[in-house]
């Protein structure tokens, strides 16, 4: 059975909070030495 995908419609704005929140959580993880794969790929996905 497949996933369902979803689609987020998000203005500039909104994209550059959820980009910068990302980066946070993702400078969190890197201070605690765990993995950013997942948040490295979010991150991609959101600049496209």
């Amino acid at each position: 059975m497949r996933k369902k995908k979803y689609h987020l419609y998000l203005t500039a704005e909104e994209i550059r909070y959820l980009f910068n929140a990302l980066l946070a959580y993702r400078n969190k993880m890197l201070a605690q030495g765990r993995y950013t794969d997942l948040i490295d790929e979010v991150m991609i996905k959101l600049q496209k």
